[in-house]
């Protein structure tokens, strides 16, 4: 589902043309209804046999009203999620992972996986409590996020001392690219509870601007694509994903049409394996 909202954003809009990139990109990936084949793993991922993807269009989008356009952001994940299908939102700005937190009230207990440069830890500032500074804070505050663990967070943050101190009192593990590199990716995950349900929420700009620079706050020293990629494998070898948002992709900010490619492989491979290892579990 897209959630082409940003009017959460505090520098640069943008990201409410992320959905229509994102597909756009994703047809250089469309060959037929064969599935993809990735011979390093061996595996067939998106078997049609097993696996069926539907795109339901966009949330109801009204750009002067977060509180309505985040409603109906929420409606629309519960709707999935009363299917019985796996809730993919597309951004939009960070903010939209609040309405998507929020339609999991019912499901028990989650750990949020959060790939970012920035902490989004803010509690209020100037009397926005809903923007893409927020979303994290917003989850903490949940008792059924039980958990959080946030990698990627580097240079300067929206996010003061306190809020790191803050995100770490409310259960959450902070770690840069530098920690994550110098650990390596299994260490990582070691660090991740295991056997649990995890949201999964990616903010484009946790990818380095070399390879992603269609956003609207880039932060150099990000992740490269193969690294998250076997991050989110491992994920979901460890538990279940249950849900997962890719946000602030804004084409505008890439005439070559690079980040909406990178967003659009990076979630066809992760849906793939996510339920590839759900199905290996069943």
């Amino acid at each position: 589902m897209g959630a082409p909202f940003d009017a959460g954003t505090q520098w640069r809009a943008g990201a409410r043309m992320g959905p229509r990139g994102i597909r756009e990109a994703s047809t250089l990936f469309s060959f037929g209804h064969a599935g993809a084949y990735d011979f390093e793993d061996d595996v067939t991922y998106l078997d049609p046999a097993n696996v069926r993807i539907v795109d339901i269009g966009d949330a109801d989008i009204v750009h002067t009203d977060t509180l309505q356009s985040h409603a109906n952001i929420e409606a629309g994940v519960r709707k999935i999620r009363a299917a019985g299908a796996l809730p993919v939102v597309l951004g939009g700005d960070h903010s939209v992972n609040i309405p998507c937190i929020n339609a999991f009230d019912d499901h028990g207990e989650i750990h949020l996986v959060q790939i970012d440069a920035h902490l989004d830890f803010v509690d209020e500032r100037h009397g926005v409590r809903f923007g893409h500074g927020n979303p994290m804070r917003r989850a903490a505050e949940k008792p059924y996020v039980t958990g959080l663990t946030q990698i990627g967070i580097r240079n300067v943050s929206s996010t003061a001392r306190e809020g790191y101190a803050d995100a770490r009192a409310m259960g959450s593990d902070i770690l840069s690219v530098r920690h994550v590199r110098q650990m390596g990716i299994p260490a990582l995950l070691e660090r991740i509870p295991a056997g649990k349900d995890y949201y999964l929420t990616i903010d484009i700009d946790g990818f380095d601007p070399s390879i992603a620079p269609g956003t609207g706050t880039p932060s150099h020293g990000g992740f490269l694509y193969y690294e998250m990629l076997e991050f989110v494998d491992g994920l979901a070898r460890r538990g279940t994903v249950v849900g997962l948002d890719l946000v602030e992709v804004a084409p505008d900010y890439d005439p070559a049409g690079c980040t909406s490619i990178l967003a659009a492989q990076f979630l066809l491979n992760a849906i793939g394996r996510i339920m590839h290892h759900r199905q290996a579990r069943t």
